[in-house]
C-alpha cells in the first residue's frame, strides 16, 4: 500500500501562504489582480475559471475577466491584451489557450511581458526556467509538481527522475525545474525505446504523457514516487482518469499522486501564488 500524496493539503498551505502576503500587499497599498482572456464558452475553461475565482476570492485576489465571442477579430483580442499589458492596477494575465486556428500562433509567445506571464506563455518566460533565471514564472502545473514534492519532503537531488512527455507545456518545463534542484532527469517521449524499461529505473517518475493509463505496472517499481500529470475522462469508467493505471501501480509503489485530488489541484493555488509575486514585484 502506498502513501497517498493528496493535493488538497498542498494547496491549502500555499493558500495561507499566499494569505498572509495579500494582507502585506494590501496594508501597502497594493491589491492583487489577475486578468484572465477566454474566448468563448469551452467547457473545461469555464471550469477552471471557476475554480479560479472560488480560490481567489478565499485569498483576496481581484480577478478581472476578458471574454471574446468566438469570432473575435485577431486585431481586436491584442489591443484588449495590450491595455492590460500596459494597465498597472493588473499584476498578472492569464489567457485561456489554445486561441482560435485564424490567430497566429507565433504571436502569443512574444505578447505578455514576463513580469505578467503568471503561467509561462511567453518564451522569455520559458528561457527563464531552462537558465535558471528569475525571468517570468513557470507553467502553473509543472510547478504544482514541484510544490507537492517539497511539501511532503521528497528531496530530488542527485535522484535519477525521468519524465514521461516533452511538451512546452509541462515535459520540458517540469524536466528544467527538477534539474534546477540538482535531479538527475532523463525524458522520455513517443520516439522512445522501451520506456518501460526506463522508467522502472527511477526514483521518481512524472507521467506528462497526454495517454490515458498508459503507465502501468511494467512502468515502475516498489521504490518509487510517482507523480500522475494527466487528466481525462474514461467514458467506459465513467469518471476521470490520469496517465496512469492507478489500480495497478498504487499498490507497488512508495508513493502516488491521485487523479482527480492531485497535480491538478494544487494549480489554481500556485497561480495564486505566481499573482502575488508579481505584485510584490511593484512594491
Amino acid at each position: 500500500m502506498s502513501e497517498i500524496l493528496y493535493g488538497k493539503a498542498v494547496a491549502e498551505a500555499i493558500v495561507n501562504e499566499c494569505i498572509e502576503k495579500t494582507k502585506t500587499l494590501n496594508d501597502n497599498g497594493i491589491h492583487p489582480v489577475l486578468g484572465v482572456f477566454r474566448i468563448g464558452e469551452k467547457d473545461a475553461d469555464l471550469s477552471y475559471e471557476r475554480g479560479i475565482e472560488k480560490r481567489f476570492k478565499q485569498i483576496g485576489i481581484e480577478v478581472k475577466k476578458f471574454v471574446f465571442e468566438e469570432n473575435v477579430s485577431e486585431e481586436d483580442f491584442y489591443k484588449k491584451l495590450d491595455e492590460a499589458t500596459t494597465d498597472p492596477s493588473i499584476h498578472g494575465i492569464l489567457v485561456f489557450r489554445p486561441l482560435p486556428k485564424s490567430f497566429d500562433k507565433e504571436k502569443l509567445k512574444d505578447h505578455i511581458i514576463p513580469d505578467k506571464d503568471v503561467d509561462c506563455c511567453s518564451d522569455l518566460s520559458l528561457a527563464g526556467i531552462f537558465t535558471d533565471k528569475k525571468v517570468g514564472f513557470a507553467p502553473c502545473t509543472a510547478q504544482a509538481v514541484i510544490e507537492i514534492l517539497h511539501h511532503y519532503k521528497i528531496d530530488v537531488a542527485g535522484k535519477n527522475v525521468v519524465v514521461i512527455g516533452r511538451s512546452l507545456v509541462i515535459g520540458k518545463p517540469v524536466a528544467m525545474l527538477l534539474l534546477n534542484e540538482d535531479a538527475t532527469v532523463s525524458i522520455c517521449h513517443s520516439r522512445s525505446k522501451d520506456v518501460a524499461a526506463i522508467a522502472s529505473k527511477a526514483d521518481i517518475l512524472v507521467a506528462t504523457t497526454g495517454k490515458m493509463e498508459l503507465v502501468n505496472k511494467d512502468y515502475v517499481n516498489k521504490d518509487q514516487v510517482v507523480i500522475d500529470v494527466g487528466i481525462d475522462y474514461h467514458p467506459v469508467k465513467q469518471k476521470l482518469c490520469g496517465d496512469v493505471l492507478f489500480e495497478e501501480v498504487e499498490p507497488i509503489v512508495k508513493a502516488i499522486t491521485p487523479v482527480p485530488g492531485g497535480v491538478g489541484s494544487v494549480t489554481t493555488a500556485v497561480l495564486a501564488k505566481h499573482v502575488i509575486e508579481a505584485a510584490q514585484r511593484t512594491n
